[in-house]
């Protein structure tokens, strides 16, 4: 599994900067392109280790009135800069769980969108110097699920895996103290208001939003690929279990209990793909492939990289659809572990259960490329 901001889309209630914008944090293994490396002076620059991280809030009771708002400070208490990749701070949006949330004891459900994004690129990261600190304020209302009276814990709690190809320095963990909130129950996720500020325009079963002609046409063509990898995937996972290389180079070493959660997985995609009512939005500006907010099925909203991608093939437009379609809860629910093919085969060989859960693995399961028998 980052991947239009519209009404309350990524609406941080009352931002609190505390220094002007420069620096990121440790992310999933992703690919990290030449292009960082090369911007990068002093690799010690992407060691997060020095970064702590505090959150608070004014008021420990929240009524339904109150925003359950959430001041996170991250500080370099390093010798030396640190680039944080933005993606995982609360830097400009939330475009991750960032926070380990429970309630009474039990996790709460991470309401926020998921992205498919290429590799990070150098303006990507911000940068902390020796001693700077960065303050947000985040409404949790918009991310979490909220909506139960009852008393909440939250940390900030940022795997800071090392990104693929980047010293093996930035691993670890960015997490905060924990913060203890009574909270009385409100509605939760940010607001659906495509209805009211859309004009759709219906093609059959698919619904576009922000989508010119060029766009709708592109659009049935990166859907019908999708379902012909969803077919294809279908197909295989029908013949004979077994270990075979496209099986264990995405999902790990076999067994048939993760042959058949792949199987159910893909036998959902394809049936959404087939008959579900789909809602393609077009209006994103951020440089990602796409993204979806798994609990609103089937709504996927396409961005910048999506357009230039081929239609098929490693990291493809139909590729993008079935990350994206694997997200929904209703459809496989998967998750973003790790992002692109090197992450994807790493994650495979350490962690086959993750690897079912991860929506890149499932996009190259489906794609094929290499091919693999």
């Amino acid at each position: 599994m980052s991947k239009s901001r519209r009404g309350h889309f990524w609406s941080l209630a009352g931002w609190m900067v505390g220094l002007s914008l420069l620096g990121a944090c440790g992310a999933p293994e992703a690919d990290i392109g030449d292009e960082v490396l090369a911007g990068v002076e002093d690799l010690r620059e992407l060691d997060a280790s020095g970064v702590t991280v505090q959150v608070s809030a004014a008021k420990s009771a929240l009524a339904a009135s109150d925003s359950v708002a959430v001041n996170v400070t991250l500080t370099n208490g390093a010798a030396h800069a640190v680039r944080l990749l933005k993606w995982y701070t609360p830097a400009e949006d939330v475009e991750e769980a960032l926070f380990a949330v429970t309630r009474d004891g039990e996790p709460v459900e991470f309401l926020g969108p998921h992205y498919k994004r290429p590799a990070p690129r150098l303006g990507d990261y911000l940068r902390l110097a020796p001693g700077e600190s960065l303050t947000r304020t985040v409404d949790l209302a918009a991310f979490y699920d909220v909506s139960k009276t009852g008393t909440y814990r939250v940390r900030y709690a940022v795997e800071a895996t090392s990104l693929a190809g980047a010293t093996p320095r930035q691993v670890g963990q960015l997490a905060s103290n924990e913060l203890t909130l009574w909270v009385e129950g409100r509605p939760s996720g940010l607001a659906r208001d495509d209805e009211q500020q859309v004009t759709a325009q219906l093609t059959s079963s698919i619904t576009y939003s922000k989508c010119d002609s060029t766009q709708q046409s592109t659009m049935l063509q990166a859907l019908n690929a999708a379902s012909a990898m969803a077919d294809d995937s279908v197909a295989y996972l029908n013949g004979t279990p077994g270990s075979t290389p496209r099986y264990t180079t995405w999902f790990g070493a076999y067994s048939s209990g993760g042959w058949n959660t792949a199987k159910t997985h893909f036998i959902a995609i394809k049936d959404a793909f087939d008959t579900k009512p789909l809602a393609l939005d077009c209006g994103c500006k951020k440089t990602y492939y796409a993204y979806v907010y798994p609990t609103q099925p089937y709504k996927i909203y396409v961005c910048k990289a999506f357009w230039t991608a081929p239609m098929t093939g490693t990291d493809s437009k139909g590729g993008t659809l079935i990350h994206e379609m694997s997200h929904f809860n209703v459809v496989a629910a998967t998750d973003d572990h790790v992002y692109g093919q090197t992450g994807a085969k790493n994650l495979a060989i350490s962690n086959p259960t993750n690897a079912l859960d991860n929506a890149d693995n499932h996009e190259y399961f489906a794609e094929n490329t290499p091919f693999l028998q």
